[in-house]
């Protein structure tokens, strides 16, 4: 699973991106197309769940889930037409399966704002950046969804298709609303209908992939308060109004503290007022906004987060740590990650007090479950 890193030139894709995979591979300049070919990092997710179990057991080996980023090229206005690298960008985009969009929401006038013109800085307004991006994947879509709404339309007059029609007046109804600059993503799908989903699949529109705009405030923001960043509200509202979602970071300072030790880092934070760091939120929301959950399994040889997509059943959940678990699928002893904490992690209590579950084939896992799975092949 990926998540592409977009936003126009220069409000910090690149620096988000060495602060991720703690790399500094991904050149960060102050001009445009500095990134041409993705640069892609796998990533550990934070688990705070995981670091407690491999605390209490003094395990040899602990593993996280991970989740893959890449840093995309900046956009600029006629990306869909081919202006700057835009068509292959947007190739880089349709590859992704959620989108990281990076919004600038800082002031530096040291830092030229490209929207348009890559030789004319623009005044700060990250609503019209988010507008500018949106609009060329939006125009990249329509074309996808008129081309094939014609194909069906012809298909169905000839009467070769008999659901042509119905697929045909959909499209159509998908092309206006795309034509009115609004994301497939806020769209009325039926996600029960099954060709229409397979019909989505095989567009692979880029308007319609998850979001989470990563808000890059400034270094005096951290200092003076993220609250008084003037920009970030407006970012929030507009989550809000098309069901995304937003996290405000300093792309800038999580890349200097990025190869801190655990121990400097979180003495930075506390020194800073800040629980967790921006980066740390950011990866597990993106985490989240793939539709993901973790289950664990823990001993002394080894704890480890696994990953699986949101309403797994276990025997498929068992088939990640070996397709055997799957196939020879018996059942699964689980506890609750939430259970065991508020026992102190005596796992002698949980089980005296019946906080240990066998479930069967149907159950659903349920993020942080701890599970050991019975299995005979």
């Amino acid at each position: 699973m990926k998540l592409g890193i977009v936003g126009l030139p220069n409000v910090g894709k690149s620096t988000l991106f060495n602060a991720i995979t703690s790399t500094k591979n991904a050149e960060a300049a102050n001009y445009p197309f500095c990134t041409i070919e993705p640069n892609s990092g796998i990533v550990a997710v934070p688990d705070k769940r995981l670091d407690k179990l491999a605390e209490i057991w003094q395990t040899n080996k602990k593993t996280p889930a991970i989740v893959e980023f890449v840093d995309i090229a900046g956009l600029v206005k006629g990306a869909s037409q081919g202006a700057g690298l835009g068509n292959k960008f947007l190739g880089h985009i349709r590859e992704c399966d959620a989108i990281v969009h990076v919004v600038r929401c800082f002031d530096d006038d040291n830092i030229i704002h490209v929207v348009e013109d890559v030789t004319k800085a623009e005044a700060v307004d990250p609503i019209a950046d988010i507008e500018a991006i949106d609009y060329e994947l939006i125009l990249s879509d329509l074309e996808v969804v008129q081309n094939r709404a014609g194909r069906m339309a012809k298909a169905a007059k000839s009467g070769n298709n008999k659901g042509a029609a119905a697929e045909a007046a959909w499209l159509q109804q998908l092309a206006d609303h795309l034509s009115a600059g609004k994301p497939a993503r806020s769209f009325d799908f039926d996600p029960t209908d099954t060709e229409q989903q397979t019909v989505l699949h095989e567009m692979g529109l880029l308007s319609a992939k998850p979001v989470l705009y990563a808000c890059n405030v400034g270094e005096d923001d951290l200092m003076e308060g993220i609250e008084n960043n003037k920009y970030v509200p407006l970012v929030a509202a507009r989550a809000k109004e098309e069901g995304a979602r937003y996290i405000p970071i300093c792309a800038k300072t999580e890349e200097d503290i990025a190869d801190y030790s655990p121990e400097e880092k979180k003495a930075f934070l506390a020194e800073m007022g800040i629980e967790a760091s921006g980066l740390d939120n950011l990866i597990t929301a993106s985490y989240d906004l793939l539709g993901l959950i973790s289950f664990l399994t823990d001993g002394k040889k080894e704890c480890r987060a696994w990953t699986i997509r949101k309403g797994t059943k276990a025997p498929q959940a068992a088939g990640k740590i070996h397709s055997d678990f799957e196939r020879g699928f018996i059942r699964a002893s689980v506890i609750g990650y939430n259970d065991l904490e508020a026992n102190n992690f005596d796992y002698a209590a949980v089980k005296a007090k019946g906080l240990q579950r066998t479930e069967g084939k149907e159950y659903v896992v349920q993020d942080g479950d701890v599970i050991e799975f019975l299995f005979n092949v």
